[in-house]
């Protein structure tokens, strides 16, 4: 499988030890993608300090404007390299009550409908974005395959 990379990611995945080689792209939304989908699939990582930081000020206009871009890919999801509990207990570098940033992504969330993927570390969460794309690769192949077969049966019936 090949995985697209955003060219501004900055603590890019190199997904060794998976069956997956990368390549840098421009991505219109997230950090990862695939080819022929950058507009119907991606990731977007947040280490727990960048997930804090993206709740404030500008950062918070442009990642709402991101999760507004993405609401409506086939595949979409924020992937954190924390736990939930890493939030509640203010684990991060910042002065945003661990309360106010909790509601913050419950808000995006729902607003968005975008699910945020608490994978406990950056290796869980290289994991998880890589089973993401993975999973969604296959389901679109089968879903080809499933139209191509329906094409097939129309035709020897005509």
């Amino acid at each position: 499988m090949r995985i697209l990379i955003d060219t501004r990611e900055q603590e890019p995945y190199t997904f060794t030890g998976y069956e997956a080689a990368t390549e840098p792209a421009t991505l219109p939304v997230g950090d990862y993608s695939l080819p022929g989908f950058q507009d119907r699939a991606a990731v977007e990582r947040k280490s727990l300090n960048d997930l804090i930081g993206s709740h404030m000020g500008k950062d918070r206009e442009r990642f709402e404007r991101g999760l507004a871009r993405g609401r409506h890919y086939d595949l979409i999801a924020v992937v954190v390299e924390a736990s939930l509990a890493d939030v509640s207990q203010a684990r991060y570098q910042s002065d945003m009550k661990p309360q106010a940033a909790l509601q913050s992504i419950v808000t995006f969330q729902v607003r968005y409908r975008i699910p945020f993927v608490w994978a406990g570390n950056r290796t869980g969460a290289e994991y998880m974005t890589y089973s993401f794309l993975a999973k969604y690769l296959r389901e679109i192949g089968e879903r080809y395959n499933l139209a191509v077969q329906a094409q097939d049966r129309k035709e020897k019936a005509a």
